[in-house]
Parts: structure tokens; sequence; C-alpha cells
């Protein structure tokens, strides 16, 4: 089954929380701090695999969490990281944050890795927490949370050429006949619902990618049909062949069609119109194709595009046609791929740019939240005076004691920090 659009969660590890531990050798009854820091949480990774066309592994499972990292033990040993996830994808996935709908990674390239989920820190043990004034610390520190998100895969098929045009024109047969392809054929509007790519072989060792690209409708551009996800599969090819049935079979008008289709594409992305583009009039085998065929050319000269005869059912003019592709991919060269213009690309960094707390006063009651807190919650020993020392003392850090004095808390009144309630004392 061909997928090429699918919702996925992404969530990496948590780190290991640092552990509180004394060393308790022999002869050393005092021995000092000996907790060891929690391991690292997993992170999730994407890698482009050339192996795969399809997204269709995601349609059975869309949840993916990478391991969390150990907590950390005595004697000063660290817990164990969590190991990375590491998720094979195709060529041409392109990834969008879920909420907002922006594009943070486009991978193409072989062997291409981005770090979609990234997992969380480890937390220091109590041995990292010794100074000069502190020497013996009761408590440790928390692990992070790992990255987490919801995000939307789309596949854009990497070929050197697309077959475009309305449907039942031949392009499926056309691909089925240079190309060991196996499209679905059949003699109806919109027969091929998903592209379909073939390895088209000139002699030689010389070839090229083919994709079939589903047939267009007016109305594509603005999303209609299936509009939108025939077209983006047209984005990262080098050269558009443009088949155009000439028989008038259908009722169709060969200058017409030309028209409306780069019509389409112009609408959709204007980068992607001026592609360079092969027009080929198909089915020449038929009675009134010949006239078709000059209407066309009449046209097609006028506007400078090159035009080629054949007929996919017979094979005539078939060989002669992908060797005129063949040398034009030659002189093309390589053409930047075409991202959705509206959308800026970014490199996605959750969280980081964030402080990661929020307070605020909410029917009269004051309130602290945050992974931030959470994590300093974590390390907090409340039977430990140096412990609760050091919690103030890093809520004063981070800026929550001055922002709970600009709402206007007083003395001794209730703060709730992430669901433990505080007095507040200045």
């Amino acid at each position: 089954m061909f997928v090429d659009k699918v919702k996925v969660f992404f969530k990496g590890g948590n780190g290991g929380h640092g552990a509180v531990a004394w060393r308790r050798e022999k002869f050393e009854p005092s021995g000092g701090p000996a907790g060891g820091d929690g391991g690292h949480g997993g992170s999730v990774i994407l890698k482009v695999d050339e192996g795969i066309n399809t997204l269709a592994d995601f349609r059975y499972k869309k949840h993916f969490k990478a391991k969390s990292g150990e907590n950390g033990k005595s004697k000063g040993k660290y817990g164990k990281n969590g190991e990375n996830i590491i998720i094979s994808v195709p060529p041409g996935t392109i990834i969008k944050d879920e909420e907002t709908n922006r594009v943070i990674a486009d991978l193409v390239d072989k062997d291409e890795t981005f770090v979609i989920a990234k997992g969380g820190r480890g937390g220091r043990g109590n041995k990292k927490f010794t100074s000069s004034t502190r020497q013996a610390p009761s408590f440790a520190e928390g692990g992070s949370k790992g990255e987490e998100i919801w995000a939307v895969l789309e596949l854009k098929m990497i070929a050197d050429v697309g077959l475009i045009g309305f449907p039942n024109v031949g392009k499926s047969t056309l691909l089925s006949t240079v190309s060991q392809a196996k499209p679905k054929i059949a003699n109806y509007h919109f027969t091929t619902i998903n592209p379909n790519l073939g390895v088209v072989r000139v002699g030689n060792g010389k070839s090229f990618v083919m994709a079939d690209i589903p047939g267009l409708i007016e109305g594509a551009h603005a999303g209609v049909g299936l509009g939108h996800q025939f077209l983006r599969h047209v984005e990262r090819t080098k050269l558009l062949v443009h088949i155009i049935d000439v028989s008038f079979e259908e009722g169709r008008d060969p200058v017409d069609d030309f028209h409306k289709i780069n019509k389409e594409l112009n609408e959709y992305n204007e980068k992607l119109a001026n592609r360079p583009q092969i027009v080929v009039a198909n089915k020449m085998d038929l009675p009134r194709s010949q006239e078709g065929f000059e209407k066309l050319k009449k046209e097609t000269d006028k506007l400078g595009f090159e035009l080629f005869s054949i007929s996919a059912v017979t094979k005539k003019g078939i060989d002669k046609l992908k060797y005129v592709i063949y040398d034009k991919l030659q002189n093309i060269g390589d053409l930047e791929p075409i991202i959705e213009t509206d959308l800026e690309k970014v490199v996605y960094e959750p969280k980081k740019k964030e402080k990661g707390f929020e307070v605020r006063k909410e029917n009269g009651k004051y309130l602290v939240e945050g992974p931030v807190v959470e994590r300093l919650l974590d390390s907090v020993n409340f039977d430990s005076f140096e412990s609760m020392s050091y919690f103030q003392k890093r809520l004063r850090d981070l800026g929550i004691i001055k922002e709970l004095r600009d709402l206007g808390i007083d003395e001794e009144e209730t703060v709730n920090v992430c669901g433990y309630e505080f007095e507040f004392i200045d």
C-alpha cells in the first residue's frame, strides 16, 4: 500500500535521576557523598533509507518512545544512558510540526539523519553538589524530561522525470512500457490513485527514474479532488514530461488540455511551472491523432516547447523519447528541491528558548508550573535543611520569586508549586 502522509508521535527518553548515596567503605564510617549521575535519555532519530518508498509502516505504529536513562547509583556509579531509536524513512520525506504546520526537516540524501525528539539530560548525584560550605549534600538533581512532538510526515517522491497530464492520457501505459513498473491500467478516469516509480534504462548502465503522477484536473492547485496530494510529488523532479491525448477520442482538445495543465502547475507553484518540460503527443495509433498532433505542434512551436509523437500501446517513438529524456537530464544538472514557499524551514528546538515555567494568579491562588520546576522538585529532600535552602536559591535564580512579588504576593500566603503547597517567605 502506498502511503504518503501520516501523523506520528515521537518522544525522547527521560533522563535518570541523580542518586543520594554515601561512602561506606571499611575504616571510613563518616564517608562523604557518593551518589552517581543519572543516565541521559535516548533520542528518536529519523534516517533516510533508499530501500523504502512509502510511509506505510507508520499506519500501524504511530507512537515512538526512546528508552529513559537509568537512575544514578551508589559508589559514584553513573546510570546507563537510554538507547536511541533510529526510524527509517524514505528519501523525500518532509517533517512538519503538527501544531504549527512549520517545516522542521527535509530529508533527501542517502543516510541523512535528523533528531526529531532529543532525550532528557541525566540529573547530577549528590557527589556533584559538594562545595567548601556544603560538605555533605543530602540531595541530588532530577533528570529532565525528553522532548516530545506530534509530527506530520509527508512523502514527496524523488524522481528525475515526472509524467504529468490529464487522467487517461496514457501515463501509466508509458511507464509500464519503458520500465519494469507495473501500475494498474484501465480505461477509466482517475485509474492511478497512487504515484508509481519506474527505472528507465537506456543501455550501457545509463538510466533515470520516472514517476507516474496521478492525473490532474482543473482546480487541483486549490486542492480540488486530490490536487495537493498529486502535485507535491512533481515538486522534486528535474524534468516534466507532459503527456497529451491528441486523438480527440474523449472529446478533449489537445491545445486546451496543454494550457490547463500548465495553468494548474503555475497556480500551485511558479517554480514548478518553470521546470524544463517536454511535450509528448500520445495515442498516435488512433484515427484523428495526426490532426490533433498538427494542431498541438503549432501551439508548442509558438511557445518554444519540444513536441514528440508516440504511441504507448504500439511502442512507436518510445525508444527515441527515452534517449531524448536522458540527454535532456544530463544538461539540466541538479536543481534545488522545491519546498512550500509559504512555510519557513526551521530546525526544531522545542521549548529551548522558553523559560520553562509559568507563574500566575488564578482565582486568588498563586500557581507555579513548568518542566524546569518539576525537575527541581525531583531534587528536593524535604527533610533536609540544605536541600530546602538549595531549592529556594534556585527559585530566586530562575526569577520565580520576583514574578510572585510582581503579582502582589504577601508574606505567608500559600503558593502551589506543581501540586506542592508552600508558604511564601521572602
